[in-house]
């Protein structure tokens, strides 16, 4: 009696181990919406703020429009941007940064001969290596 006691109690525990736990669906909503209307670019790594002129050197526009940075990028795959990262709030930078929608000011434009970068990004938010 006892062995068929322990028998029935195997197969009740190996029945709640058997049985399936109920599949959970991932939900993932990827809504990047638009990117900010920075003067001089925007951070690569959210909140995407708006960085101040010399963060990002001169390869990172087409003119006068920033190429994207991030979600946003619209470079080539193999892009490499130098950015002059003391101008990141992660490196210490506290001084004044622009507002999303402010106009740039040609006083403030960067030249590849005035732009001091100090890291090289792929436009992602990924060090890609190399100093300038």
């Amino acid at each position: 009696m006892r062995g068929l006691s322990f028998a029935v109690l195997a197969a009740v525990a190996g029945i709640g181990f058997a049985a399936p736990a109920p599949k959970a669906e991932a939900q993932a909503d990827v809504s990047i919406g638009v990117a900010p209307e920075c003067p001089y670019g925007y951070y690569d790594a959210a909140p995407y703020a708006c960085a101040p002129a010399g963060y990002y050197g001169p390869e990172w526009f087409t003119g006068d429009v920033f190429i994207g940075a991030g979600p946003w990028f619209h470079g080539p795959s193999n892009f490499q941007g130098h950015v002059n990262n003391s101008f990141h709030p992660e490196h210490g930078y506290k001084g004044p940064a622009p507002k999303a929608g402010e106009k740039p000011e040609a006083a403030k434009r960067v030249d590849s001969a005035h732009f001091k970068g100090n890291e090289v990004r792929d436009g992602r938010g990924h060090v890609a290596g190399g100093k300038k």
